[in-house]
Protein backbone atom coordinates (compact mmCIF):
# COMPACT_ATOMS: atom_id res chain seq x y z
CA UNK A 1 0.00 0.00 0.00
CA UNK A 2 1.40 3.36 -1.05
CA UNK A 3 1.77 6.07 1.60
CA UNK A 4 1.08 9.76 1.09
CA UNK A 5 3.86 12.29 1.54
CA UNK A 6 2.25 13.54 4.76
CA UNK A 7 2.17 10.00 6.17
CA UNK A 8 5.83 9.47 5.30
CA UNK A 9 6.81 12.77 6.93
CA UNK A 10 4.82 12.05 10.12
CA UNK A 11 6.10 8.48 10.27
CA UNK A 12 9.70 9.67 9.79
CA UNK A 13 9.47 12.34 12.50
CA UNK A 14 7.81 9.94 14.94
CA UNK A 15 10.27 7.14 14.17
CA UNK A 16 13.27 9.45 14.48
CA UNK A 17 12.07 10.74 17.85
CA UNK A 18 11.76 7.24 19.28
CA UNK A 19 14.98 6.01 17.74
CA UNK A 20 16.91 8.96 19.23
CA UNK A 21 15.23 8.88 22.66
CA UNK A 22 15.55 5.10 22.84
CA UNK A 23 19.25 5.24 22.00
CA UNK A 24 19.69 8.03 24.54
CA UNK A 25 18.57 5.66 27.30
CA UNK A 26 21.64 3.53 26.51
CA UNK A 27 24.18 6.15 25.39
CA UNK A 28 23.17 9.24 27.44
CA UNK A 29 24.02 11.84 24.78
CA UNK A 30 21.07 14.13 25.67
CA UNK A 31 21.08 15.41 29.26
CA UNK A 32 17.95 14.66 31.27
CA UNK A 33 16.02 17.71 32.49
CA UNK A 34 15.47 18.22 36.20
CA UNK A 35 12.23 16.48 37.12
CA UNK A 36 9.94 16.89 40.17
CA UNK A 37 10.63 14.54 43.12
CA UNK A 38 7.66 12.27 42.37
CA UNK A 39 8.88 11.81 38.80
CA UNK A 40 12.39 10.98 40.06
CA UNK A 41 10.92 8.42 42.47
CA UNK A 42 9.06 6.84 39.55
CA UNK A 43 12.21 6.64 37.41
CA UNK A 44 14.15 5.31 40.37
CA UNK A 45 11.65 2.49 40.81
CA UNK A 46 11.85 1.62 37.11
CA UNK A 47 15.66 1.64 37.27
CA UNK A 48 15.75 -0.58 40.35
CA UNK A 49 13.81 -3.33 38.56
CA UNK A 50 16.94 -3.91 36.50
CA UNK A 51 14.99 -4.79 33.36
CA UNK A 52 12.40 -2.15 32.64
CA UNK A 53 14.46 0.75 31.30
CA UNK A 54 16.46 -1.47 28.89
CA UNK A 55 13.18 -3.04 27.73
CA UNK A 56 11.66 0.40 27.26
CA UNK A 57 14.71 1.62 25.33
CA UNK A 58 14.74 -1.46 23.11
CA UNK A 59 11.02 -1.06 22.40
CA UNK A 60 11.55 2.58 21.43
CA UNK A 61 14.54 1.74 19.21
CA UNK A 62 12.78 -1.13 17.42
CA UNK A 63 9.59 0.87 16.92
CA UNK A 64 11.52 3.91 15.76
CA UNK A 65 13.56 1.88 13.27
CA UNK A 66 10.46 0.17 11.89
CA UNK A 67 8.67 3.51 11.50
CA UNK A 68 11.69 5.10 9.81
CA UNK A 69 12.03 2.22 7.39
CA UNK A 70 8.32 1.95 6.71
CA UNK A 71 8.54 -1.80 7.25
CA UNK A 72 5.77 -3.11 9.52
CA UNK A 73 4.76 0.46 10.41
CA UNK A 74 1.30 -0.64 11.70
CA UNK A 75 3.02 -3.16 14.00
CA UNK A 76 5.45 -0.48 15.19
CA UNK A 77 2.52 1.76 16.11
CA UNK A 78 0.91 -1.04 18.12
CA UNK A 79 4.24 -1.80 19.81
CA UNK A 80 4.83 1.81 20.82
CA UNK A 81 1.22 2.59 21.86
CA UNK A 82 1.58 1.52 25.53
CA UNK A 83 4.77 3.60 25.75
CA UNK A 84 2.86 6.62 24.42
CA UNK A 85 0.09 6.12 26.98
CA UNK A 86 2.68 5.94 29.77
CA UNK A 87 4.51 9.04 28.52
CA UNK A 88 1.24 10.95 28.46
CA UNK A 89 0.13 9.80 31.91
CA UNK A 90 3.60 10.41 33.36
CA UNK A 91 3.43 14.04 32.24
CA UNK A 92 -0.19 14.50 33.32
CA UNK A 93 0.43 13.24 36.86
CA UNK A 94 4.15 13.58 37.61
CA UNK A 95 5.90 16.10 35.33
CA UNK A 96 3.45 18.54 33.72
CA UNK A 97 6.22 20.60 32.13
CA UNK A 98 6.60 17.93 29.43
CA UNK A 99 2.88 17.69 28.69
CA UNK A 100 3.00 19.63 25.38
CA UNK A 101 5.46 17.12 23.89
CA UNK A 102 3.40 14.21 25.24
CA UNK A 103 0.29 15.63 23.55
CA UNK A 104 2.23 15.90 20.27
CA UNK A 105 3.27 12.23 20.59
CA UNK A 106 -0.35 11.17 21.22
CA UNK A 107 -1.51 13.22 18.22
CA UNK A 108 1.18 11.67 15.97
CA UNK A 109 0.29 8.17 17.17
CA UNK A 110 -3.42 8.72 16.49
CA UNK A 111 -2.84 10.36 13.10
CA UNK A 112 -0.58 7.54 11.96
CA UNK A 113 -2.89 4.85 13.34
CA UNK A 114 -5.69 6.44 11.32
CA UNK A 115 -3.52 6.36 8.19
CA UNK A 116 -2.89 2.64 8.74
CA UNK A 117 -6.44 1.80 9.82
CA UNK A 118 -6.72 -0.78 7.02
CA UNK A 119 -4.13 -2.88 8.86
CA UNK A 120 -6.18 -2.88 12.06
CA UNK A 121 -9.55 -3.58 10.43
CA UNK A 122 -9.33 -7.38 10.80
CA UNK A 123 -8.93 -7.03 14.57
CA UNK A 124 -12.25 -5.25 14.76
CA UNK A 125 -14.31 -7.41 12.40
CA UNK A 126 -16.89 -9.81 13.80
CA UNK A 127 -16.06 -12.61 11.43
CA UNK A 128 -13.62 -13.60 8.74
CA UNK A 129 -15.89 -12.67 5.85
CA UNK A 130 -15.94 -9.00 6.96
CA UNK A 131 -12.14 -8.89 6.99
CA UNK A 132 -11.61 -10.47 3.58
CA UNK A 133 -11.44 -7.11 1.85
CA UNK A 134 -8.34 -6.05 3.79
CA UNK A 135 -4.87 -6.50 2.26
CA UNK A 136 -3.71 -9.05 4.84
CA UNK A 137 -6.87 -11.11 5.08
CA UNK A 138 -7.12 -11.53 1.31
CA UNK A 139 -4.08 -13.84 1.43
CA UNK A 140 -5.46 -15.99 4.25
CA UNK A 141 -6.44 -19.49 3.23
CA UNK A 142 -7.76 -20.78 6.56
Amino acid sequence: MRSSAATVILRTLFGLAFLVFGMNKFLHFIPNPQEPPAAMDFFGALFRTGYFLPLLAATEIVSGALLLSGIFAPFALVLIAPVIVNIFMFHVFLAPSGLPMAVIFVALELALAWQYRWAYAPMFSRNRSEAIGTPFAADASV
